[in-house]
């Protein structure tokens, strides 16, 4: 082996730590419009919504000693006469909704 093989050796490896230190330590998250719009689509399955909110920015919650970035949003709709409001709770990084609830007036 020469010099040369050595060095295109190490700068591939050097490279391809680079690269994967970057892809395992970036935080690949779903955007919050992406969250809503998805929650929003599950509702109206089951009727018409009249409104809904999102928060843009994750926030740390924890469960059980478990801790997540999550986003915070609401929905809410009328059945018959009544309004109905919720709140839901959805990781950031997959998008999955991990609570809904409805919130009393």
């Amino acid at each position: 082996m020469n010099w040369k093989d050595i060095t295109i050796g190490a700068a591939i490896g050097l490279a391809a730590g680079i690269a994967i230190s970057q892809s395992t330590t970036r935080a690949v998250s779903v955007s919050a419009d992406k969250v809503l719009k998805d929650v929003k689509n599950a509702f109206k399955q089951h009727g018409a919504i009249d409104g809904s909110w999102i928060q843009m920015k994750p926030e740390e919650y924890e469960i059980h000693a478990v801790k997540n970035q999550v986003y915070r949003g609401g929905i809410s709709r009328h059945k018959g006469n009544e309004l109905e409001q919720f709140e839901f709770i959805a990781d950031a990084k997959t998008g999955t909704v991990m609570d809904v609830y409805k919130t009393t007036s």
